[in-house]
């Protein structure tokens, strides 16, 4: 369980770092007066993957999943 949280933490600080990213990226572009037309390649492959990190800790890190059936033999 340590490690799906480390992942989900490193996830999250990517997820930030993501975000700052595009926040100084946009700041740049205000000082030369151009167009924010996206956010560049770096920052979108960061997003994915701490997005991919965070969904597999959150599916890893609360357990095993259980029938929501209420006659299931899983839940006896």
């Amino acid at each position: 369980m340590g490690l799906g949280f480390a992942i989900g933490f490193i996830g999250v600080l990517i997820l930030f770092h993501a975000a700052y990213s595009t926040i100084h990226y946009r700041t740049l572009l205000k000082i030369t007066e151009e167009e924010f037309s996206g956010s560049p390649l770096n920052v979108v492959i960061e997003l994915s993957l701490g997005l991919l990190l965070c969904t597999w800790a959150a599916l890893t890190v609360p357990g095993k999943f259980l029938c929501i059936l209420p006659n299931s033999e899983e839940n006896r």
